[in-house]
């Protein structure tokens, strides 16, 4: 798979990226550690509404935001090694 992201917090398409676990606004791609594959989960929601939110928002602030809104999910596992 090819992933095109933006690295900045309002990207000029009206999407928003949030903060990721490494402190930093938008997506940083898959980074495991030396040895044996590590595995990452993608999750894909589709809503009802459009969420509002600030860029920068958390994974808390997310879910938090999706609640009640969610009409569909979907999960991809990913097995990535250096």
């Amino acid at each position: 798979m090819n992933f095109t992201f933006v690295q900045n917090r309002k990207p000029s398409n009206g999407s928003r990226q949030g903060r990721n676990d490494f402190g930093k606004i938008g997506y940083g791609g898959p980074c495991p550690p030396t040895g044996k594959p590590h595995r990452y989960f993608f999750k894909l929601y589709a809503l009802d509404a459009k969420l509002k939110l600030m860029p920068g928002a958390t994974k808390k602030d997310v879910a938090r935001a999706m609640q009640g809104h969610i009409l569909a999910q979907g999960e991809y596992i990913g097995r990535f090694s250096r």
